[in-house]
């Protein structure tokens, strides 16, 4: 592995600590994935992408992840409070399908839209439906520990005897007395004892369309239920890092707590990470606002709020241009500025590839040497410092400067020594490709397409045709791509 003082923020501790797995080199990592009763949402490209990038920095490092993402298809509710309905039954109603193809049509458009932002398929991806007598295993083992309690066919979670020897809302800093004195008060039509208590299983009604039978008669999991089973079950008891968006903060992951040390006696993950919210010009994205955009909208410009279409790259450069634990605001201002930054690189990308190391007359220039060597440096401090992709960016465009230089003529590479030459174009790529996770988004044609235009433009420019020369240009142009004329060759770039 190679040696770097990587440090996260730890929701749990709320300070940075050193990362240090349990088993190196392998790192557990659990992170909760969609409830899959809607097309994907720039809510769900968040987590995605920045916990791909932690597995792809951590892999890079040389460690080696177990990336597990759950599917959730039962038992999410529409009230977080174990009220109302599954919000995939109450969708399948709604379209006249069965529950599991309303799951079935949104995991698969979740899965396009996922590869589409490029990241990576997590190394496991269990589904709750799938991990009932799991489920189940896990309700008998936190009733034996006297921490749950069965009425009516359903079990709650014994919030105030489990807070008794632990604490209850240590991962979210609240505190139960609080917690207590602000919920609602019984009205006799609820069967917790505690308004705080939650449902690890709950009793069907007849019309339920999603049930299975258990020791306490025909019912379905609660929402919180299923990530402490698949975790536990593909990831051990406790495992290195468990992630999320920060609305999952409370109270699903701190029940998930909960449920680990009443059954394993030990707290489910070591490190807890949470990227931010997403706002919408400021504003919190909700249905009600008419401000709710999701990926397919955002990649073809189909919504009022957007002035044009945002392809995926651009999508995840924006992402990224934030730290995961920042607040980040979408706007098409912010977008298109995005657009060009993306366009910055993939431009650098190409040419960096193009760039050959001769030796020539120019003597190794130690200041410049000197210089790629500190942005390397710091380009990794950055990513080591909490996975500050934002920093990160701002490094990786000092190494563009340099590449910019040697391409335009303005640096020879041999200032560098072939050493560190191929070091600058190794880690430039390194860091935009396989740490950021940005490709070049083109046809299978496309270079084909703009080597015989850029031919055309050369052998007009040659015959002086001046008006076929600005209609190859403008026609470039209209297609996203300038003419780049130099004093020795002809080449395109992105228009950026």
């Amino acid at each position: 592995m190679k040696s770097h003082n990587l440090k996260l923020y730890n929701t749990l501790s709320r300070r940075k600590e050193e990362f240090q797995p349990i088993n190196p080199p392998f790192v557990g990592m659990y992170v909760c994935g969609p409830t899959v009763y809607g097309d994907a949402h720039l809510g769900h490209a968040r987590p995605a992408i920045t916990f791909d990038t932690v597995n792809r920095y951590l892999t890079h490092l040389g460690f080696r992840v177990r990336y597990v993402r759950n599917i959730t298809d039962v038992g999410h509710l529409q009230g977080d409070a174990d009220e109302g309905e599954d919000k995939i039954a109450k969708k399948a109603k709604l379209e006249q399908l069965e529950p599991m193809e309303v799951a079935q049509q949104y995991t698969d458009s979740y899965h396009r839209d996922m590869a589409l932002l490029n990241t990576w398929k997590p190394s496991i991806e269990p589904r709750a439906t799938g991990h009932i007598p799991e489920q189940i295993a896990l309700v008998e083992a936190i009733l034996k520990e006297g921490l749950a309690y069965e009425i009516n066919g359903s079990v709650y979670f014994d919030v105030l005897k489990y807070n008794e020897t632990s604490q209850y809302g240590k991962l979210s800093g609240r505190d139960l007395e609080n917690l207590m004195s602000g919920s609602r008060t019984l009205d006799g039509q609820d069967e917790k004892r505690n308004p705080v208590d939650f449902a690890l299983w709950k009793n069907a009604s007849p019309e339920h369309l999603m049930k299975w039978d258990s020791p306490w008669g025909v019912g379905f999991p609660g929402w919180h239920l299923e990530c402490t089973a698949m975790s536990s079950k593909y990831l051990g008891k406790q495992f290195d890092i468990h992630g999320g968006g920060m609305d999952l903060l409370f109270p699903h992951h701190e029940c998930e707590i909960a449920q680990g040390n009443a059954c394993n006696h030990q707290d489910p993950a070591k490190y807890w990470m949470h990227n931010n919210m997403i706002t919408i010009n400021g504003q919190k994205m909700g249905k009600s606002l008419g401000n709710f955009i999701n990926l397919q909208e955002l990649f073809t410009g189909d919504h009022k709020l957007l002035d044009q279409a945002y392809s995926p790259m651009t999508i995840r450069y924006f992402i990224l241009t934030a730290h995961y634990r920042s607040t980040l605001d979408f706007s098409n201002e912010a977008l298109q500025a995005a657009q060009k930054g993306y366009k910055k690189l993939i431009n650098g990308l190409r040419i960096s590839k193009l760039l050959k190391f001769e030796a020539g007359e120019a003597a190794q220039d130690e200041e410049q040497i000197k210089q790629v060597e500190q942005i390397i440096a710091n380009a990794y401090r950055a990513m080591d410092d909490d996975f500050n992709t934002a920093q990160a960016i701002g490094h990786v465009f000092n190494l563009l400067k340099k590449i910019n230089s040697m391409y335009t003529g303005q640096l020879n590479p041999a200032v560098f020594g072939e050493t560190v030459f191929n070091k600058l174009i190794e880690a430039f790529g390194t860091f935009v490709s396989d740490i950021l996770g940005l490709i070049e988004e083109k046809s299978d044609t496309q270079n084909e397409m703009l080597d015989l235009l850029l031919q055309l433009y050369a052998e007009a420019k040659t015959a002086r045709d001046y008006a076929k020369v600005d209609d190859i240009r403008a026609g470039l142009k209209a297609m996203g791509f300038v003419v780049k004329d130099m004093k020795d060759k002809i080449d395109w770039a992105y228009e950026e």
